[in-house]
């Protein structure tokens, strides 16, 4: 962008000093393109503006007669026709001729869309940078709804623009406004329409439900016609000047707070654009007798979507993990997920519910869960236990039947067991729990006399079982032992201690 000064500077230097384009450029240091736009703009015509020779000259008629008959064909495509006619040059350069002869399309002029009061309400969203959470950063938006008679605005932020914040974000403006306007005027956005080809469109089924539900007609806009919802787009764009600029606080709820205090107060108190003898608030109060009723029963306004539990107890929604019961692994579950809960159902059952995260990569996980799957996990590794016990030791089927015949502690027992097992081997173990069984001593404790009865008589000492983990990292350290007397120094000589006394 250059000064006003300077585009002044440009016209007289070429209309009164006769100087061309890139005279103009070098002596004012400023791309010969620029001189060229303020020219044109202010009515001087493109044929006495002298341009540098170019390769392309000789191919100028027949440019301009395909551009005149064929004003949207691309660059590209030109260029192309124009190398097979002989045109040797590449295609960077020849974009800025095309443009150069391209008929310029006339200004679109607008008329001034004016709605009855109660007819109409504009929505959009608006995006507002980023906020850091809990695990990374989520888009902060805002749900902006605007009455188009009294222009009055309703503002809620969130962190998520899916089916079900849009949604809760009209259940809360309509109950904002106290009432449903005749029609909401939609820009193509995919929360509105699901396909649109030409005049042919297929509006997004939730959406629909939702309308009817309220009595009112979704109505999206022409596309590329953003005059048609104007007043959501100044609405966005006062937010993002009048409310949003140096604003501090908490949490979300607190900037929904501060959003509705400003849309009740200065939002409200503003001069009506339509009239300016009164505010906003003055308006709307006029407006607000001619919107719908409400509908008795509220619409369930929550994102839905099918997600899979794999191995783990955990669904997967919105970046987040929710756990599920154990045995719902392996499954495929309904998320229901309001701005504050996540439920999760398989068919008609619930089978959890939590609080909503607005985080990323969290875990939220109910404790009842959890201990039923750690309990589920030790019944199974006591299970895994005694099936490694009963196929290496057949006899302590035996030993087992009679410890629960006396009311013994059977899960002590067949840790005690294995471990007999791990140290002196299956053959040697299965021995000793017969003797012990014919000696009337159901017990691994006798178990372990008579082992080591049997290794002290061949002169062996006890054996000891090492757990280690089956890794070489593990199992290969090697220890330095060193020397003990080091420890002497840790206690004072008795011996001393007398001899001083």
């Amino acid at each position: 962008m250059i000064s006003k000064e300077d585009e002044a500077k440009i016209v007289r230097l070429h209309l009164i000093e006769k100087w061309p384009p890139g005279t103009i450029a070098r002596q004012m240091t400023i791309h010969h393109g620029v001189v060229r736009r303020v020219l044109t703009r202010v009515g001087v015509p493109a044929a006495t503006i002298s341009y540098r020779r170019s390769i392309a000259d000789p191919f100028a008629g027949f440019i301009i007669q395909t551009l005149t008959e064929h004003p949207d064909l691309c660059a590209s495509r030109v260029h192309q026709m124009c190398r097979e006619r002989g045109y040797p040059g590449t295609e960077p350069h020849f974009r800025s001729i095309v443009r150069r002869y391209r008929p310029k399309k006339a200004a679109e002029a607008f008329l001034r869309l004016r709605t009855l009061p109660g007819e109409q309400v504009q929505v959009d969203w608006g995006m507002f940078g980023e906020v850091v959470v809990p695990g990374g950063k989520r888009p902060l938006v805002a749900f902006v709804m605007v009455l188009g008679w009294s222009r009055m605005i309703f503002v809620r932020f969130g962190f998520s623009m899916r089916m079900g914040s849009f949604l809760e974000g009209h259940v809360e403006g309509f109950r904002y406004f106290g009432g449903v306007a005749r029609v909401a005027l939609y820009d193509n956005l995919k929360s509105a329409v699901t396909e649109r080809i030409g005049d042919a469109i297929r509006f997004n089924e939730t959406l629909l439900s939702f309308a009817s539900h309220h009595g009112y007609e979704p109505r999206p806009c022409a596309p590329y016609r953003g005059n048609e919802k104007g007043r959501v787009e100044r609405a966005i764009r006062y937010v993002r000047d009048n409310f949003f600029p140096a604003r501090t606080w908490k949490d979300l709820d607190d900037l929904n707070a501060q959003a509705l205090a400003w849309c009740q107060g200065v939002a409200a108190d503003r001069r009506c654009p339509d009239d300016r003898t009164r505010t906003v608030r003055d308006a709307f109060n006029e407006e607000q007798a001619r919107l719908r009723c409400l509908p008795e029963t509220p619409f369930p306004a929550e994102d839905r979507l099918e997600v899979h539990v794999g191995k783990t107890p955990y669904a997967r929604f919105d970046g987040n993990d929710y756990s599920v019961p154990a045995d719902r692994v392996r499954r495929t579950l309904t998320v229901f997920a309001s701005p504050v809960s996540v439920r999760l159902l398989d068919g008609l059952e619930l089978v959890a519910t939590h609080a909503r995260s607005w985080g990323k990569q969290q875990v939220v996980e109910d404790p009842a869960h959890v201990a039923a799957l750690v309990a589920w996990k030790a019944k199974a590794t006591e299970a895994r236990g005694l099936d490694r016990l009963s196929r290496a030791a057949p006899e302590s089927r035996r030993l087992l039947q009679a410890m629960a015949e006396q009311g013994g502690n059977l899960g002590a027992a067949t840790t005690a067991l294995l471990r007999l097992l791990d140290a002196y081997g299956a053959a040697a173990t299965n021995a000793a729990i017969t003797e012990a069984m014919a000696a009337g001593r159901a017990h691994p404790q006798a178990v372990r006399q008579v082992l080591d009865h049997q290794r002290q008589a061949q002169g062996l000492p006890p054996a000891i079982a090492v757990h280690l983990p089956d890794r070489p990292g593990v199992r290969d350290i090697t220890v330095t032992p060193h020397r003990l007397s080091t420890y002497d120094t840790l206690t004072p000589d008795k011996r001393n201690d007398n001899d001083d006394s």
